[in-house]
């Protein structure tokens, strides 16, 4: 493997060459360093490192760039390498926008110029910075790469769990020369589709998404057979959860069955969390609280489906879809929710082919110039409205009701009616659709008149509705008409408790009719759908966690 890159960008020629100087005479053995002299240029330096399959440790920006500022160069390049880390250089004066900018990029350090000398201002920071980057697994992962077709569902799949689990890999065709090329030496044809291949030189055709979490570095055994804490679901309220639980010395293992985040991972910009003035990405935030996590000693399990809860005496036993159990002294259900199906003729069949549920971000950049129809009225659907009107020729969103007022966040409403590219439709459903490979047409109506009408697009993302997964605790636990967990006081009926209870006091407020299961989040009956709720939901899972030990 090719040495990481380390990568400066300045207008200045002067300052320029002195960063290049300084950090090659002290990395030049074990980094590659590219410099560049402005935002843009930088960008497609980025860009060719992606495309050779290598890795970029740290990205050092000006701040004051004509272009392209320091800061509007960090955003972007995160898109391409969200590992990297990142410092802005800045002058006395711009002190204030560098602190500003810990927000808006997640910055991890910013220097004052001059940094003279290097050895107490400049390289004490980059070596911390390089071996806080050497930890993290999108560093220590090798190159994944990954053949398919564009319009294969199943080559959506393995590219959607890789992106969201933030695992780097490269794309390529298969009709394309490498693509082919990777085809033959595996002894596979276009149409074995998806085809996996690590650095090593390991092929999979069509693997598992456990197979995957395998090749990438991700945990998919567990450490131990019991645990005090298992929480299971990686959303906000699971990281919440197995944060404050493995901070304060209970072992605690998250298992989560596709990627940490949940819905809110798959956002590309959260605006409205405490302490993020100028949004952060889902990703970003979600990286960061499975980096504390796993900080606190909690133990991560990928692609590992909980399809069983019951009690053994004192501990709750629970089992995978692979037959194997643990057992643990409680459990916090954190499951979240998932988007509902839209049922309308021939959606079905475009489903990873032009059809996608939730954001899809690796779908973006094949958007550019494109129409895309994105149905949907809350807060999800806005934030990929704006995000997708970043590459779209125009972004059509489809809504039922009259306005979003009932549904959206007003300073999403705002921010949407200042994008030229975005067009809301009231009043409109999608009631069809039709295509030959992959999704060419939609079929608009309506909900007023009955009219209906065809439009060309290949591009539809759906963003209806919660439906939490809990068909698997049917029988298990109590669960409100919609399937959502219901806890505490909500379970005490006339004053009575829960069938089966078997503890002389009543559940506690998180606590579901099994004691010692409790329930945060989104898959709660009457919790609030927010991020910030979530999080906080799933610390105080783990207060009462401790409450019900200490009674035991």
């Amino acid at each position: 493997m090719a040495n990481p890159v380390i990568l400066s960008v300045d207008d200045d020629p002067v300052v320029s060459r002195a960063v290049a100087r300084d950090i090659r005479r002290r990395y030049g053995d074990r980094y590659r360093v590219v410099r560049a002299s402005s935002g843009p240029e930088a960008l497609d330096a980025l860009r060719e490192v992606k495309l050779r399959g290598e890795q970029v440790a740290l990205l050092l920006a000006d701040h004051r760039m004509p272009e392209m500022t320091g800061v509007e160069f960090l955003e972007a390049a995160m898109d391409i390498f969200p590992a990297a880390r990142r410092v802005l250089l800045t002058a006395y004066a711009d002190t204030d926008a560098a602190i500003e900018a810990i927000n808006v990029v997640d910055l991890d350090h910013y220097l004052l110029k001059p940094w003279h000398p290097p050895e107490e201002k400049l390289y004490p920071v980059v070596d911390g910075l390089l071996e806080a980057w050497a930890v993290t697994p999108d560093a220590a992962s090798a190159e994944i790469r990954v053949v398919g077709h564009r319009w294969s569902a199943p080559s959506f799949k393995v590219r959607d769990f890789l992106a969201r689990n933030l695992v780097p890999y490269r794309w390529m065709l298969s009709d394309d020369p490498e693509g082919i090329r990777l085809l033959d030496a595996a002894g596979a044809t276009e149409a074995d589709v998806p085809l996996v291949v690590t650095a090593e030189g390991k092929a999979l055709i069509a693997p598992s998404e456990t197979e995957l979490a395998a090749l990438a570095g991700l945990t998919v055994v567990p450490a131990s057979d019991f645990y005090d804490l298992v929480v299971i679901g990686g959303g906000p309220a699971g990281l919440g959860s197995a944060v404050y639980g493995a901070s304060e010395g209970l072992r605690t293992v998250l298992v989560e069955r596709r990627a940490t985040g949940g819905q809110a991972g798959q956002s590309s910009r959260i605006e409205n969390y405490l302490g993020f003035p100028d949004g952060v990405s889902g990703a970003q935030l979600t990286d960061r609280a499975r980096r504390q996590a796993v900080k606190f000693g909690a133990e991560l399990l990928s692609a590992r489906e909980v399809v069983g809860l019951s009690e053994a005496g004192g501990a709750r036993l629970l089992r995978f879809g692979d037959g194997t159990e643990i057992a643990a002294h409680t459990v916090v259900l954190a499951t979240g929710v998932s988007y509902r199906v839209l049922d309308a003729p021939g959606l079905a069949d475009f489903t990873g082919r032009g059809v996608f549920y939730g954001a899809a971000a690796t779908e973006a950049p094949s958007c550019v110039e494109q129409d895309v129809y994105i149905v949907g009225g809350a807060n999800s659907a806005g934030q990929a409205a704006v995000h997708f009107s970043r590459y779209a020729s125009r972004v059509h969103l489809l809504i039922r009701g009259a306005d979003l007022t009932a549904s959206m966040s007003r300073y999403l409403i705002d921010q949407l009616e200042r994008i030229d590219r975005i067009t809301v439709h009231p009043h409109t459903a999608v009631v069809g659709a039709a295509g030959e490979d992959h999704l060419q047409r939609l079929t608009l109506c309506d909900t007023r008149t009955g009219e209906a009408r065809s439009v060309d697009t290949s591009w539809l993302f759906i963003f209806i509705g919660a439906e939490p997964r809990t068909d698997w605790l049917d029988g298990v636990l109590v669960r409100d008409g919609r399937g959502f967990i219901v806890t505490g006081p909500d379970l005490l009926a006339g004053g009575r408790r829960p069938a089966g209870w078997s503890l002389s006091r009543d559940p506690y407020h998180l606590e579901t009719s099994v004691p010692g299961v409790f329930a945060a989040g989104d898959v709660r009956a009457e919790s609030v759908k927010r991020v910030a709720s979530a999080v906080g939901e799933g610390a105080m899972a783990v207060s009462l966690v401790h409450r019900y030990l200490e009674a035991q």
